[in-house]
């Protein structure tokens, strides 16, 4: 029997199969392969008892895509929620999780909470330049849940954002019903405190699921290398032929085909310093590696 691993609480997982929902335990040869069962993954299951609707988990297919944190898999479509109001936009975050989007070959789609800020057209602008797409929202009135809602069919999606940015929220819109505790913001700090513990895969009909995730206010995208770091800009990705150097970092190099597009204003700065940050994480990273 096949399933999909709709969530993962400790070591018990739960298999939405076409017929039934099974609790399942993973087979101990997992801990010996070193591979783990993650939410999204599709799985062959044993019944063991029909009586009580449980099972063990006996063959992991093959992944589309994984991703270590949040730990999730088989993601077709990332819905990166930026607030707008508070939290303060985190661009950096967003420019990061863009570039991992585009490294395990999700679909990202921008979505702009909390609607009321001057800052809103400037980042729509970056954004929409590039050709990612965005849509904005009001997740308290429900304002633009309908067109997110368009964009989720069919499409197993994942919602990533600091927290307290609103993904709590949309998803109770979506659903209209209380589906997780939203978030709280801390005055003193316009920080989210995280709240959702546990990866869960919502179901909007047979072919759509979305999943709220543990939020987090950083994302590691450590797989990616320096070298690489520019091909997932994907803006960038036309003037690295114009490049004078072989293997241009696009950092202090001078006659490099990147920078003159910032300087013509081809490229955005904002990206542009966000990519030289970023770039710079990664190379201390890997330079403490060993």
């Amino acid at each position: 029997m096949q399933g999909l691993i709709i969530s993962n609480i400790a070591d018990q997982y739960t298999i939405e199969t076409k017929e039934q929902t099974i609790k399942c335990m993973a087979r101990g040869k997992f801990k010996k392969e070193e591979i783990s069962p993650v939410v999204g993954d599709l799985v062959e299951i044993e019944i063991v008892d029909e009586a009580k609707q449980e099972g063990i988990i006996t063959k992991i297919q093959e992944r589309k895509n994984y991703s270590k944190r949040p730990k999730l898999a088989n993601i077709t479509q990332v819905i990166l929620v930026v607030s707008a109001k508070m939290p303060k936009p985190d661009l950096l975050m967003l420019d990061k999780q863009l570039a991992y989007a585009h490294a395990q070959k999700i679909t990202p789609v921008i979505v702009l909470n909390k609607i009321d800020l001057k800052e809103v057209k400037e980042i729509r602008e970056i954004y929409e330049s590039i050709g990612y797409p965005i849509i904005e929202t009001n997740a308290k009135t429900a304002e633009g849940v309908e067109e997110l809602k368009q964009k989720l069919k069919n499409q197993i999606s994942a919602f990533s954002g600091n927290s307290g940015v609103g993904k709590s929220t949309l998803l109770n819109q979506i659903f209209q019903k209380q589906l997780t505790k939203q978030g709280e913001i801390s005055n003193k700090n316009q920080k989210g405190k995280n709240t959702t513990t546990a990866i869960q895969l919502y179901k909007i009909d047979q072919n759509t699921y979305i999943a709220d995730t543990p939020g987090f206010s950083t994302f590691d995208i450590y797989e990616i290398s320096k070298e690489e770091l520019y091909e997932h800009f994907i803006e960038f990705v036309p003037y690295e032929n114009q490049c004078a150097y072989v293997g241009c970092s696009h950092i202090k190099e001078q006659e490099c085909g990147i920078k003159q597009a910032v300087e013509k204003g081809d490229i955005s700065k904002q990206r542009y310093q966000n990519y030289s940050k970023i770039y710079q994480d990664l190379k201390e990273k890997e330079e403490h590696k060993w």
